[in-house]
């Protein structure tokens, strides 16, 4: 349940690098092979889906998570489902969680909503990602808008040490 290596780039949220590039950095640190693509803006799941070529269940939802003691999670979940607060509660083993503002998510991660990804966060927080990811390829954010970014989910899990669970539901 560990959070993995340090990410790249930790120390500098504030300095030269994009968000993007802090996804690359942090990622070849990793070893983790991924591609980043340029991607339009999109108004909905089904659109960015079809501009990226994929099903809405390959977009990997990146969610920022804040326990009650003031730290941070990851919550990955395929597209087109939400997260189960039960389901992910009793992985945690905790008796609340609550999705933070758009600002403190910003704060924990470096990131905005939208682009958030743990890859080349500010800080290291542990991953908890839902079983559907296992064995497919999936695009998620990269970091800043208008990028995505391809990697293979079993690859991602294994980089982060990751904890796998059921922990959505269909939305």
């Amino acid at each position: 349940m560990g959070a993995g290596p340090e990410p790249a780039g930790r120390d500098l949220a504030g300095g030269d690098l994009t968000g993007r590039e802090r996804v690359a950095a942090d990622a070849a640190a990793r070893s983790l092979p991924v591609e980043l693509v340029v991607r339009p803006a999109a108004s909905s799941l089904a659109e960015a889906a079809d501009l990226l070529g994929v099903t809405p269940s390959d977009i990997v939802k990146s969610l920022v998570v804040k326990r009650s003691d003031g730290t941070f999670l990851f919550a990955l979940v395929p597209g087109g489902r939400s997260i189960s607060w039960p389901k992910l509660r009793t992985v945690v083993g905790v008796n609340k969680l609550q999705m933070p503002a758009a600002d403190v998510a910003l704060a924990a991660t470096g990131y905005e909503r939208g682009t958030i990804t743990p890859l080349g966060s500010t800080t290291a927080w542990p991953v908890f990602v839902d079983e559907g990811i296992r064995g497919r390829r999936v695009a998620m954010g990269a970091g800043e808008h208008g990028y995505s970014l391809f990697v293979a989910g079993d690859d991602l899990i294994a980089a982060f040490g990751a904890t796998v669970a059921d922990i959505s539901v269909p939305e």
